[in-house]
């Protein structure tokens, strides 16, 4: 329905949850009845088959629950588990803001920025976001932890640029004293629903013009938009670089990234290197054994698969069985990982055990 009516996203958001929530619980609802009808089927073939007479209860009114109905109520009762903790990350888990903080130890760390902090946001959506004063307390949560330097690693929108009418004037509190660094994700582009537009609203621009009008809303809010390109951040005549580079994974169709050209104007000389790729799947197939010189990749679009679990000891989520590296710091070596599960969400709006991200990553030189 969603295809054809223009609706607000909060209604958008209200009409997907409910169906497929429902739909959720009654199939493992009907696991239950199937199991029983199954029984059922095979009580009765051993019934004609033994051909057994049966003898009516005297004290009908006195027997215990029934091998159906205790399957039955089993099976609502737990089916209505699920339901009730999907309809929890719906109401109360998506704007749920958790605050995480990373120590990241750097060997080759100038002595000018031990202590920095850079907040790294991923993944906003704009598109499917509807409560605007819940996304400003989120921005303000992060002003909070007054980061030096923030990150953010793509997908600004779903699909289209006017996605972010309604929240410029809250992203563009975002600064920090070092500069706010971008690069785009692979929703950003256009490729996947760019053509899918309301019965009553006629496309109104190109995908070419839409992406070019993604990139500008980076430049009105004052970010960085790294595309294959590299900065260098100074203190004290010491530095570090930034790498941002487009779009690349292993399973897109379409990938955007040059690693090559974002690394050709990084000083070999350079004694730290950050890199900002939004899709995790890029760290192990090309940055590990080609850039031993990238000392942190900063990703995101995995968003935790918006369900699982997480606590210090152990994480899951059905998610990890695409992306190995899907939550959370990864280490191999000298080079790490970081995958933060994102600040919004996409297409089934809920969290569950996966709650929306702002990391705060503390530079050191050495472990306290």
């Amino acid at each position: 329905m969603n295809l054809f009516f223009e609706w607000s996203n909060f209604f958008t958001a209200l009409f997907t949850f409910f169906p497929i929530s429902l739909l959720l619980g009654k199939m493992l609802l009907l696991f239950f009845i199937g199991a029983d009808v199954l029984s059922l089927i095979f009580k009765n073939i051993s019934k004609h088959l033994t051909k057994k007479r049966t003898v009516a209860d005297p004290h009908p009114n006195n027997k215990p629950i029934g091998r159906s109905d205790f399957i039955l109520k089993s099976g609502i009762l737990l089916s209505s588990i699920p339901l009730v903790a999907l309809t929890r990350g719906f109401m109360f888990n998506l704007y749920d803001y958790e605050i995480k903080h990373i120590d990241l130890i750097l060997s080759n760390l100038p002595k000018s920025f031990e202590g920095i902090t850079i907040a790294q946001i991923s993944d906003i959506h704009a598109g499917s976001l509807y409560d605007s004063n819940a996304v400003k307390k989120g921005v303000y949560l992060l002003l909070s932890q007054k980061p030096d330097m923030i990150f953010f690693t793509g997908d600004l929108v779903n699909d289209f640029a006017e996605e972010m009418d309604d929240y410029l004037s809250i992203f563009d509190k975002l600064k920090a004293p070092l500069g706010v660094f971008s690069i785009l994700g692979n929703h950003d582009y256009g490729d996947y629903h760019f053509n899918r537009f309301h019965f009553n609203r006629e496309p109104k621009l190109t995908k070419e013009q839409n992406l070019a009008n993604v990139k500008d809303i980076h430049r009105k809010l004052g970010w960085h938009l790294l595309l294959n390109e590299s900065k260098d951040i100074s203190i004290n005549n010491e530095k570090i670089t930034i790498i941002g580079v487009e779009n690349w994974g292993v399973n897109n169709s379409h990938n955007y990234g040059d690693l090559d050209l974002a690394m050709s104007k990084v000083a070999p000389s350079s004694p730290i290197n950050l890199l900002l790729s939004h899709d995790p799947s890029h760290w192990r197939a090309e940055i590990l054994p080609k850039y031993p010189m990238i000392d942190v990749t900063f990703s995101g679009h995995t968003h935790g698969g918006q369900f699982g679990y997480s606590n210090p000891d152990h994480q899951w989520s059905p998610i990890k069985y695409t992306y190995p590296e899907w939550a959370g710091l990864y280490q191999e070596k000298h080079q790490s990982l970081y995958v933060n599960v994102g600040f919004g969400y996409l297409d089934y709006p809920s969290r569950v055990g996966i709650m929306p991200e702002i990391t705060i990553f503390h530079l050191k030189n050495k472990v306290s």
